[in-house]
């Protein structure tokens, strides 16, 4: 069946679809160049799902329509995509396009450049210049080549440390649009680290206070902090990211509202409908129906 944007959903489910790196490559680290013909033929990419590993695709050539957390990309030849495994994602419909791609578990992932992905995720398509393109397109090369040379009595050494040498050559472009850590101000190093405690922890802490605690600063610093940097309350950050969860849930699941306001931590349902239309301007399940339209 063809694959369009405004599509039915499939039958529900009670969980979002996670391809799993044992089931999909049966090993911890995976590398590739492919052509594919269209989106037929890469029937898996096209359902909406999340990996338990990192994935990196370099396009050669083709364009690729890509939902990343309900935001539209158009990925264009020349260009680097990261994936980060908390995100759901899928393609669209697409023709002839030539990719690389690796796809790396946690375990596997030099601990630094690890610590790097949490910091630059959620990261939107890169587009290289054409020397980097080309160094990047040459470390895959050989990534390849070395994962197939199995009869090495290092191979998995030789395959893990040149596969986080990509890694580290695509995690620096991403740096290069920001600043470094090296030259980001006192109020920036702060929102950074609590955007990565509000990844790791929304369910749990839900409170500017909680998080303020754990950086060991005040409220009204952390306020001040965050707000300066972005532009927006530590509030409206935690708020954001419970109704993004939310709508991953109302998207991929069958669970009722109430039920998915349970798991994201809240008991009073009330309370969570009102902060749904708050945030999106529309009510849970007007946004669910919207989108299975």
């Amino acid at each position: 069946m063809p694959c369009e944007l405004n599509r039915k959903m499939p039958k529900k489910i009670q969980t979002i679809p996670v391809n799993s790196m044992a089931e999909k490559f049966g090993a911890g680290i995976a590398i590739g160049r492919a052509t594919i013909k269209d989106a037929q033929t890469f029937e898996e990419a096209e359902r909406t799902h999340r990996d338990d590993y990192h994935l990196f695709c370099l396009l050669e050539e083709g364009t690729i329509p890509f939902e990343i957390d309900f935001q539209k990309h158009n990925i264009q030849p020349f260009s680097v995509m990261y994936i980060h495994p908390n995100q759901v994602h899928r393609m669209v419909a697409f023709e002839n396009i030539t990719l690389s791609f690796l796809a790396i578990s946690n375990e596997n992932l030099n601990p630094e450049y690890l610590k790097l992905l949490e910091d630059i995720a959620p990261a939107k398509p890169l587009i290289l210049k054409n020397e980097t393109f080309a160094i990047i397109s040459e470390a895959i090369a050989l990534c390849i080549k070395l994962s197939e040379r199995k009869h090495e009595k290092l191979h998995h050494a030789l395959l893990k440390d040149s596969c986080n040498t990509v890694v580290a050559l695509i995690a620096s472009q991403y740096l290069e649009e920001s600043n470094s850590t090296d030259m980001l101000s006192r109020f920036e190093i702060i929102t950074k680290s609590f955007k990565i405690l509000l990844e790791r922890n929304f369910i749990i802490f839900k409170k500017p206070t909680d998080y303020a605690k754990i950086l060991n600063i005040s409220t009204p610093y952390l306020n001040e902090c965050v707000k300066n940097t972005t532009g927006h309350s530590v509030s409206h950050h935690i708020q954001l990211r419970i109704i993004l969860e939310a709508k991953r849930w109302l998207y991929h699941s069958d669970k009722s509202v109430k039920e998915i306001a349970a798991d994201l931590g809240y008991e009073e349902y009330n309370y969570f409908s009102r902060l749904f239309t708050k945030i999106t301007g529309m009510t849970a399940l007007t946004f669910r129906n919207k989108n299975h339209d």
